[in-house]
């Protein structure tokens, strides 16, 4: 019998219209990459905040450097191919200077010639009075008479004894003792005349005289001073007289030009006392050795000297008129730089990096200094370098482009 129980039946299910949920999909899309643009915006503008700091910085750095890098002044080194003046302190000195002692003791009794009197080779100076002397001169003197007639006496006796031996009525030992102390007599008599002249050879003394023509340039001494004969270092002169026809005029060169100085060679004279004169002088000889304590040599040089202007003692600038040297270079004065390892320059290379160089230093003449050793014509020595300068440093040579100055700078 057939089921009566109806078929079941399912209903399919129904499918959701599309249109319902498309928008909620775009929008979640829209809103993912929104975010997503908006991240690498964010990158971006991160990056390049960034990457200007840094650039910034790094600007901010180098200009830093350049500024805190010192600048410097540069010479080339100039060659000394012109001739050029040599000028050094020399000494004035009269062609002849005596000073004057006393040979004798005793006391002034006059003097004649005051300083700056002119005076002839004779002329007398001062006198002394000796009395002690002219006791001995009379002393002498009466030895001299006593000595003399004694050898008359003698050499009587002795012509005598020998007239008398021709007749055999004195013997021959006799009368040659009697020859023989008549002899001796006579020595005497001359022994007695020397002290006598060497008595008056002292009394000549008495009178201090000029011992040429020339001037009296000093005079230490007055009537009735005491005066004790020699010439100790514990007794002073009592005249100078000077010949100041000629001077000379001394003057230390040093070694480094010593060669260059030759017998003729001329130069001139400027004394304080005469600031808008120059006298003319002569090199006549030099020590031809150089004193290791200055290495200098001494030169002596003669000026003429007609109307008395030049005075003993002087000081005077002597300028010489040297060749010039191409093998001796220039650089200004304040380059030098003395420091533990002697003179020193200090030049710049084409990187503009520091080298300190030993140099030999000639002539200092003021404004220059002569390098006679170690550096070329090429170079560059720093002018007034500062005194914290090393060895490698980099410097800025002035008149070159710095950096430019940093945006930020710029802005202040």
């Amino acid at each position: 019998m057939p089921d009566a129980t109806p078929p079941r039946t399912y209903a399919a299910p129904h499918p959701e219209p599309p249109h319902r949920n498309t928008p909620r999909r775009r929008r979640g899309w829209l809103t993912w990459l929104v975010g997503l643009v908006a991240l690498v915006l964010a990158g971006v503008i991160a990056a390049t905040g960034i990457l200007a700091r840094q650039t910034s910085y790094n600007s901010q750095a180098a200009w830093t450097r350049a500024q805190a890098t010192p600048t410097v002044a540069v010479h080339t080194p100039i060659t000394e191919t012109a001739a050029r003046s040599l000028t050094l302190p020399g000494d004035i000195e009269a062609y002849y200077q005596a000073p004057i002692y006393a040979r004798v003791n005793g006391y002034v009794k006059m003097w004649y010639k005051d300083i700056g009197d002119r005076v002839h080779a004779g002329d007398v100076l001062a006198t002394i009075d000796a009395p002690e002397l002219d006791q001995q001169m009379r002393q002498m003197k009466a030895d001299l008479l006593t000595a003399q007639t004694n050898q008359k006496l003698a050499e009587t006796t002795a012509r005598r004894w020998q007239a008398l031996v021709a007749s055999n009525s004195v013997s021959i030992q006799s009368t040659d003792e009697k020859v023989a102390d008549a002899a001796a007599r006579a020595a005497l008599a001359k022994a007695a005349q020397a002290n006598v002249d060497r008595i008056q050879a002292m009394l000549d003394f008495k009178q201090l005289v000029a011992p040429f023509d020339g001037v009296v340039t000093a005079r230490r001494t007055d009537i009735g001073q005491l005066i004790n004969a020699g010439s100790a270092a514990s007794e002073r002169e009592l005249f100078v007289v000077a010949d100041l026809h000629r001077m000379r005029v001394y003057a230390r060169v040093p070694q480094v030009n010593s060669a260059l100085i030759t017998h003729g060679m001329k130069a001139s004279l400027k004394l304080p006392q005469y600031p808008d004169r120059t006298f003319s002088a002569e090199v006549v000889t030099t020590a031809n050795a150089i004193d290791p304590q200055s290495r200098t040599v001494l030169v002596e040089l003669q000026a003429d000297n007609p109307k008395g202007e030049l005075w003993p003692g002087t000081f005077a600038q002597v300028t010489f008129q040297l060749p010039g040297n191409p093998d001796v270079l220039l650089v200004p004065a304040g380059a030098l730089i003395f420091q533990e390892h002697g003179a020193q320059v200090a030049t710049v290379d084409a990187d503009d990096h520091v080298h300190l160089r030993a140099v030999m230093i000639g002539q200092d003449e003021g404004t220059n200094l002569e390098v006679l050793g170690g550096l070329t014509p090429e170079d560059r020595v720093i002018d007034s370098p500062p005194d914290t300068l090393s060895e490698g440093e980099t410097v800025h040579v002035a008149g070159a482009a710095r950096p430019p100055a940093s945006p930020a700078t710029a802005q202040r």
